[in-house]
């Protein structure tokens, strides 16, 4: 029996996800993989062992339809090491822009999807009192660009969510990691992965033409998906792990510029901070 790591990741069929399953399945990996559509995810990932790979047809929005899949993952592989919340989507837009439900189903996806993998997968963890949570954030959830409000709430949800779950959860043997990625090679900038608020206000100038930049980086971003895939299987894999982990050399230079913001901001406001306490 292979001792290799079975591996549960959704939003699969493109993308971050489907590099990442190409390079588990390649590299001798048990994958369970979901998408809202089975076909679309099974041709991505083209030929492959179906003794090895399980893909799922999942509405992760339905903690029935994650209950279930989850459940079948484990009976088909007869347990679950790794579990990749990689689903999500842009969402660009001033918050006067965006409307109510443009807004309640980008946390539905990019938040409350992640929160119901969480629990259904978290009582086997318990039993096993191993297992390790990966959940994608986005260079956004620290350091945002402008027009991408709402898209960066998401986000930061995900990167405080991660961070107190991994306090919470390390005493039962179980890890949690954050990855924020910057700008990679894949189709998350192409129109059938990104939203924009259908109503525009013309006099966001500096948010139009920051959505006009992000489009035209669409197919020659730094990132290279392929390689980001074998950082994710290295985390994996590392007995002590990160609990954020920046991958991309934009992101690390965001972070950087930020933290730099921060500490600026700190200091110069250092006085008013120590003058509320008693």
């Amino acid at each position: 029996m292979s001792l290799k790591k079975v591996w549960y990741i959704t939003g699969a069929s493109k993308g971050l996800g489907l590099a990442l399953v190409q390079a588990l399945l390649q590299e001798g990996y048990r994958v369970a993989a979901t998408s809202r559509s089975k076909k679309d995810l099974s041709d991505a990932v083209g030929v492959y062992d179906d003794k090895q790979f399980l893909p799922l047809e999942v509405d992760l929005k339905s903690n029935t339809s994650v209950q279930a899949s989850i459940n079948q993952a484990i009976a088909f592989f007869g347990g679950l090491d790794v579990v990749v919340n990689n689903a999500g989507y842009g969402i660009g837009g001033a918050v006067e822009e965006l409307s109510s439900e443009e807004i309640h189903q980008s946390f539905d996806v990019n938040v409350f999807a992640v929160i119901n993998v969480m629990q259904v997968a978290m009582p086997h963890f318990r039993e096993q009192r191993s297992g390790h949570i990966i959940n994608i954030s986005s260079i956004a959830g620290f350091a945002p660009a402008a027009g991408w409000g709402v898209y960066a709430a998401t986000k930061y949800a995900v990167m405080g969510l991660t961070e107190v779950m991994a306090e919470d959860v390390r005493e039962l043997g179980i890890k949690a990691t954050v990855v924020a990625p910057g700008a990679f090679r894949t189709a998350f900038l192409a129109e059938e992965s990104v939203v924009f608020a259908k109503n525009k206000i013309a006099d966001y100038a500096t948010i139009n033409e920051s959505h006009k930049r992000y489009a035209a980086m669409n197919g020659v971003q730094a990132g290279d998906p392929a390689k980001a895939a074998k950082v994710f299987i290295a985390l994996a894999e590392n007995p002590d792990p990160p609990v954020r982990l920046y991958i991309g050399t934009d992101a690390y230079n965001r972070v950087t510029a930020k933290i730099e913001l921060l500490s600026k901001e700190l200091e110069a406001n250092k006085e008013t901070s120590f003058s509320t306490d008693y």
